[in-house]
């Protein structure tokens, strides 16, 4: 399929090298990787190939910037990612035509994540004003406490490729706005928006070598040198729970702070006197948000027995009459998975189902022709041992099981070694909160399918990582605590 004049324009208005120290060059060697179209298979763009050498120079030029960057003034610091988030806004329309040709999501989901990728320059802008410590007199008396809060140092991201700026500028926003400097890693499949980031982070009067951005096809032979070196002080990763836990182990060596956003099998929850209508839309926003490749994706929908029928038949018609097609086609709902291995494994997870006696309501097959198609899918009767209640789906797929008391219901959410979100549709507010409270998930849903905001802590428990990316919460992961006792002061005085 030709590329129309607008999307070589946005391709090619992105630089492919590495941006290492404030430069833009070729890997060394000159190796390169190619980015392909999701809904075509065809090659878009080739980007280099990093090299372990290529990323030790990334690291340098980060320990360096932070010499300088860590003394610069807050509301420099703040300045800088404001002038970002007003060029994001006025290039939305090239930047999510990038994004779409490169992960496949239409492009008014683009437009989505940059609004909310955006949000977190913003915000972070405004709270690198409001890094607070304090000053108290000590218990005795006697003296004074002083706490202050300093940037931990150089920071290592590792970005996934379903939200390819989002993942980026929550970790790169509040890192910026306490001092920290960074070397950012993009996925191989994702690279353009990250390089498009940073070449606007450089337009905003960043100096050179805070942000420091290489792609290759290796994430773990040019990122495991890195993290076992003494100068990086924090790492970030979003990504599967596999791959954390082996960075979580790296890691160990040095002692790094971490912050692990990992995988996600996000239960719905929908009770007897829940709204219909308003679980169905929540359903749609939780279940369809990036063609199901989000790891806050609902990812089992546990309802409860007098309104499952009802509900099943609801969502499979609106989940039936979704378009497929690649991003930048009008009416377009649901783009292409990120590659047929991703799709391959959704296939075989819905097939398992089948087999095992679930009924499918609507799709639950591959689209003919180019691309990496799936048709949205929704299965009824979904038995319990069918893997896919275990496993993250990762791709357009709603399962459906049912519930008779709200114990059982609470326990078949709780029923995984995954915690990030869950989701709650009731209208009993004490139902709600009795449920809530037992979930054991960083995040809630309740009566809302998303729960993605620049302002709040985003996060899980158990296998679904620890720290905290958003919010007051997403500084404090960039910064340390210094305490100063202090001989100063009156002298108590006896009673």
């Amino acid at each position: 399929m030709a590329a129309t004049a607008d999307e070589t324009r946005v391709v090619e208005g992105v630089k492919t090298q590495l941006f290492i120290g404030g430069e833009w060059r070729d890997a060394t060697g000159g190796g390169t990787l190619d980015v392909e179209d999701p809904a075509t298979g065809e090659t878009i763009a080739t980007v280099a190939d990093a090299t372990v050498d290529d990323a030790k120079s990334a690291l340098a030029a980060a320990d360096e910037a932070f010499k300088t960057w860590r003394h610069v003034a807050p509301r420099e610091r703040a300045d800088i990612l404001r002038r970002a988030y007003d060029l994001i806004n006025e290039r939305t329309d090239e930047l999510a035509l990038l994004m779409t040709l490169e992960m496949g999501k239409p492009v008014s989901e683009s437009k989505g994540e940059i609004a909310y990728a955006n949000n977190f320059l913003r915000w972070y802008s405004e709270e690198a004003v409001r890094i607070n410590g304090r000053f108290t007199t000590n218990e005795a008396g006697n003296g004074r406490v002083l706490t202050m809060r300093q940037p931990i140092g150089p920071c290592l991201f590792i970005t996934p490729w379903n939200f390819p700026l989002a993942m980026g500028t929550r970790k790169i926003g509040p890192a910026l706005a306490t001092g920290c400097t960074c070397v950012v890693k993009p996925a191989k499949q994702t690279p353009l928006s990250m390089l498009a980031l940073a070449q606007i982070l450089e337009e905003a009067g960043l100096p050179a070598g805070v942000v420091n951005v290489i792609t290759a096809k290796s994430s773990g032979s040019i990122m495991q040198p890195l993290i076992e070196d003494e100068r990086v002080r924090k790492m970030s990763f979003t990504g599967s729970t596999e791959v954390g836990k082996k960075l979580i182990a790296q890691s160990a060596e040095q002692v790094l702070k971490v912050s692990m956003e990992l995988g996600g099998n996000a239960p719905f929850l929908i009770f007897e006197d829940a709204d219909l209508d308003a679980a169905v839309e929540g359903a749609l926003l939780a279940k369809m948000r990036n063609g199901g490749e989000a790891c806050t994706s609902a990812n089992r929908f546990h309802v409860h027995e007098s309104v499952a029928e009802a509900f099943a038949d609801r969502l499979a018609a609106r989940i039936g009459d979704m378009k497929v097609g690649r991003g930048t086609e009008d009416g377009v709902a649901v783009g292409p998975l990120i590659d047929e291995a991703q799709r391959s494994k959704v296939a075989e997870l819905v097939d398992d189902a089948v087999g095992k006696g679930a009924k499918v309501l609507t799709g639950g097959e591959r689209v003919d022709g180019a691309g990496y198609f799936y048709a949205p899918t929704v299965l009824g009767n979904v038995p319990a041992n069918a893997d896919l209640l275990s496993e993250e789906i990762f791709g357009p797929v709603a399962p459906i099981t049912t519930f008779s008391s709200d114990d059982e219901a609470i326990a078949a959410a709780n029923n995984t070694e995954y915690g990030l979100v869950s989701y709650v549709f009731t209208q009993d507010v004490d139902r709600a909160f009795r449920v809530i409270e037992r979930l054991e998930t960083g995040m809630i849903g309740f009566n809302q399918g998303i729960v993605s905001n620049a302002g709040a802590p985003f996060g899980g428990v158990k296998q679904s990582g620890f720290g905290r990316e958003g919010g007051p919460e997403g500084l404090d992961e960039y910064l340390e605590t210094k305490y100063v006792a202090m001989n100063v002061g009156v002298p108590p005085t006896k009673l």
